[in-house]
């Protein structure tokens, strides 16, 4: 495959951002009709007892495979965030199988779960999926996480695509991912500037990102419409990459 359609988007964990409707199967439809053919997802629930026996539309299943469901034959789930009734985490869908994947704990502080999902695709391209932290000395530390990881584990001539919801309003881990790997974020390159995703009904903040390495971009653009704007507290980033 040599087109990449990438999608990120921040779930809220199946709520709209007032989190008074369960959204889950609208997420479901827009994220097919997006066409993406690798997704990547943050605050995806794993378990929720709670939910479960209060809301009659919980899935059967885990909202990773929910999503999933037919379209993306391939995904992975990191568990970060677990409390008593469950857990939840990041999450790739992938039309290509993966060769391997593992979660990585970033986390800083003891009430702020974070990960880094790496999985690495059958034609060798490394998905890494993120959800930094609130504050911004948490994200500091994590981002160097973040780099030393992929100095250290991924060789520098594979492609590479880091996305997700990177919480980083003030730019710090934007300027140290480009001085420290050089990376691209598909946006910027697309449209001349960072995306505004958050909050979703009026974005104002550039909170989520595709960052590349070894392909061109062709496109990008924010998803307005059909629901985008009322599904969750994010709105989704669309990506469309070529292989180089």
């Amino acid at each position: 495959m040599s087109t990449y359609r990438i999608l990120t988007l921040n779930i809220h964990k199946g709520f709209s951002m007032s989190n008074h409707r369960f959204t889950l199967e609208k997420i479901r439809t827009c994220l097919r009709e997006s066409k993406a053919n690798i997704v990547f997802l943050q605050e995806v629930v794993g378990e929720n007892l709670k939910h479960r026996e209060k809301i009659p539309t919980w899935p059967d299943s885990n909202q990773m495979e929910f999503l999933a469901d037919s379209v993306w034959e391939h995904y992975a789930y990191g568990k970060n965030a677990i409390y008593q009734h469950g857990h939840h985490g990041n999450a790739i869908l992938s039309e290509m199988p993966f060769l391997n994947w593992q979660n990585i704990n970033i986390s800083c502080l003891s009430f702020s779960q974070r990960g880094i999902l790496h999985g690495k695709t059958s034609e060798n391209v490394h998905l890494l999926c993120v959800h930094m932290g609130l504050f911004e000395k948490e994200r500091r530390l994590q981002i160097k996480q973040v780099v030393e990881y992929i100095q250290t584990k991924i060789p520098s001539h594979e492609p590479l695509i880091l996305a997700g919801d990177f919480n980083d309003w003030r730019l710090g881990c934007h300027h140290y991912l480009q001085q420290e790997l050089q990376l691209t974020e598909a946006h910027l390159t697309a449209q001349g500037a960072l995306a505004r995703t958050y909050p979703a009904r009026f974005p104002l903040l550039k909170m989520d990102r595709i960052y590349q390495r070894g392909f061109q971009v062709k496109q990008s653009q924010v998803l307005q419409g059909n629901g985008w704007q009322v599904m969750s507290d994010h709105r989704a980033l669309l990506t469309e990459l070529e292989l180089s």
